[in-house]
């Protein structure tokens, strides 16, 4: 797992009520500046991030009011990064030499990629802790 304290802290939040679709997450044609920019500017995630881990990768929460979802689970973390780029804070070792976005979803690991195969989506899905999944385009 390449983010394990992002993976602790994730598992220990609840999962937000269902209203806005995220699908764009699922076919991962922007860059990490632009998927993260959007949701800040949409009022959709908080414009800080609440964790940045060590290899530069920042999360965000959700605003309250957000209701996103993706493949019908509720994400209650978003994640990006992308090397060179202001809006990303750096972490404390050394970043990623590319760059990535995803989402946070409850979810088991291998029925998540089941769905992404099945939607012809180039997102994967990588386990993060008990019952989450981080759907990652890269």
């Amino acid at each position: 797992m390449k983010y394990p304290l992002l993976a602790a802290l994730l598992a220990a939040v609840p999962a937000l009520g269902i209203a806005a679709p995220l699908n764009t997450v699922l076919a991962c044609g922007e860059s990490a500046h632009r998927f993260i920019a959007a949701l800040q500017q949409e009022h959709l995630i908080e414009t800080s991030p609440m964790r940045v881990e060590d290899n530069s990768v920042n999360a965000f929460w959700p605003t309250p009011d957000s209701g996103m979802t993706v493949l019908g689970r509720s994400v209650f973390a978003v994640f990006g990064f992308q090397p060179h780029d202001a809006l990303f804070k750096a972490g404390k070792g050394t970043p990623l030499d590319k760059p990535l976005y995803g989402v946070a979803v409850v979810g088991g690991t291998e029925a998540i990629a089941k769905t992404l195969a099945a939607s012809g989506s180039k997102a994967r899905a990588q386990h993060a802790a008990p019952f989450v999944t981080a759907i990652i385009c890269d």
